[in-house]
């Protein structure tokens, strides 16, 4: 069935292409948007048609609301697909799209503004009965109040931004001394960057589990969920490896998260592709919040249960209901992500935009690559740092541990600085074999002890397959040099 003629990726990178193997499959035409920094990147390459949208910085093209509309209307997509970043969870933009009757994929703008705050959303799942942190039910409007809350539920306590995600805004206090100071930051924080200062204050748990379950529910009141994924080690609150299923998951504990993920879908009267984010910590889980789009790592829940999510919010946006039951979905094998930014995981992380000199992707069984680049491609320093995702699959956690190691060693990337060799260290780190993860995980000194060395083995390895670009070179010259005589000898 084809359910739509034209579609509109608001995205660029890999997650645009990612969108329009899915299309291409479904025999839709896509229509790719581009800014002045992105005028020769390969997702507007990939697309059927593709449109100038602005000038470099996010406000001025991808962000514009009003000029990605005025392009879909001129191109004839029936549909948008946000994709995830920029405006993939702005409810201004979703109902923009109902407004000029243009197909928003993803859920309805309404459940998009009620699940974007935190605030509002946590007090919506306490009512529902799923487990949620101790902490304010509402803003911080007196400090006196907040140093009251904070010290029944015992510090350290965090300050969040309501509005806010990809931790930005986020205070971890200590002590009641330090309390005014770091919700004054916040709320400053969350004012500049969303324009909503409204903070509130949780519980800090010092080395909780991220865990996260995908769910999809239809318009017509199905759903299901795709089981979960362990997305515990991250840097500055964003997450850099992903596994599913969680190591730790028992079929007891699944049970009880998966439904309680599905009643956050209930409550919420969610439609669509999402993923309810929990913290764990000492057998006791917690509701964080709803991501209301496709999530970055979808690709090892595709994996592992067959299911493409693309495909399905397509159809589901289209109003078709979920082909299959929850007693239909089982998972197979184990999945790891790793996602490869442009940074330098020696220098805190610091972005190291630039032109890739060399490149070559990993393949071979249940290696999965999804990228916006190539040789010779420029990363513009406007936008995100990931480059490309990594996943390996195979029938056992060990197993798939040992093909992303083989994976990393073949992959090349020269040019730029790259956090591979941080994704090399963590696959051969014990701790990490062992499944003892948790969020401040890259903290820890034993990881930044062995970095070192295996970013030196890495440039090393890598120059030395690079080796075989050179040689093809000479190749290409020779056989063009024999070409060239063979025709002047003809002619």
């Amino acid at each position: 069935m084809k359910f739509f003629e034209k579609l509109l990726i608001a995205n660029r990178g890999e997650i645009a292409i990612r969108v329009m193997r899915a299309c291409r499959e479904l025999d839709i035409e896509t229509v790719a948007i581009y800014s002045d920094a992105d005028k020769n990147a390969l997702h507007v390459k990939y697309a059927d048609e593709a449109f100038h949208v602005g000038e470099a910085p996010p406000s001025r093209s991808y962000l514009n609301m009003e000029r990605i509309i005025d392009i879909a209307k001129k191109s004839g997509a029936e549909a948008i697909h946000p994709g995830y970043g920029f405006l993939a969870e702005n409810y201004r933009f979703a109902k923009l799209c109902q407004d000029e009757s243009v197909t928003f994929v993803g859920p309805g703008w309404k459940t998009i503004k009620a699940m974007g705050s935190k605030i509002g959303s946590k007090q919506m799942m306490k009512d529902a009965g799923v487990p949620v942190l101790p902490g304010t039910d509402s803003g911080i409007k007196d400090i006196d109040v907040a140093k009251k809350v904070a010290t029944e539920i015992g510090y350290p306590v965090i300050v969040k931004a309501s509005a806010g995600g990809g931790g930005i805004g986020m205070q971890i206090v200590d002590n009641e001394q330090s309390l005014e100071e770091a919700v004054t930051a916040s709320q400053r924080i969350a004012k500049s960057a969303f324009g909503d200062a409204t903070v509130f204050i949780e519980k800090y748990l010092t080395q909780p589990r991220h865990i996260e379950f995908q769910v999809l529910a239809d318009e017509h009141k199905n759903a299901v969920h795709l089981y979960d994924r362990e997305c515990s080690i991250q840097r500055r609150h964003q997450k850099l490896i992903e596994e599913a299923p969680s190591p730790i998951m028992t079929d007891e504990l699944r049970e009880r998260m998966s439904q309680s993920a599905l009643k956050v879908v209930e409550a919420s009267d969610y439609s669509n592709a999402g993923s309810v984010e929990f913290l764990y910590s000492e057998g006791n889980y917690y509701f964080m919040e709803m991501n209301t789009r496709l999530q970055v790592e979808h690709t090892i829940t595709e994996i592992i249960t067959g299911v493409d999510l693309v495909k399905q919010q397509i159809a589901i946006a289209a109003g078709e209901s979920l082909p299959f039951e929850q007693n239909d979905l089982s998972i197979r094998g184990h999945a790891i992500e790793c996602r490869i930014n442009a940074e330098d995981p020696l220098n805190n992380f610091a972005a190291d935009p630039g032109k890739i000199l060399r490149y070559r992707s990993p393949g071979g069984p249940g290696i999965r690559v999804d990228s916006g680049i190539h040789m010779g491609y420029t990363i513009p320093t406007n936008y995100d740092s990931m480059i490309a995702k990594l996943c390996a699959w195979d029938s056992t956690r060990t197993d798939a541990i040992m093909r992303m190691r083989r994976a990393i060693s073949e992959y090349i990337v020269l040019g730029i600085r790259t956090t591979l060799p941080l994704h090399y260290a963590i696959m051969n780190n014990q701790q990490f074999i062992e499944g003892n993860t948790h969020t401040h995980f890259l903290q820890e000194e034993h990881i930044l002890r062995t970095l070192e060395r295996y970013k030196r083995d890495e440039e090393t390895r890598m120059q030395t397959l690079a080796g075989s670009f050179d040689q093809g070179k000479k190749v290409a010259a020779i056989t063009a040099a024999i070409n060239m005589y063979l025709q002047q000898k003809k002619e």
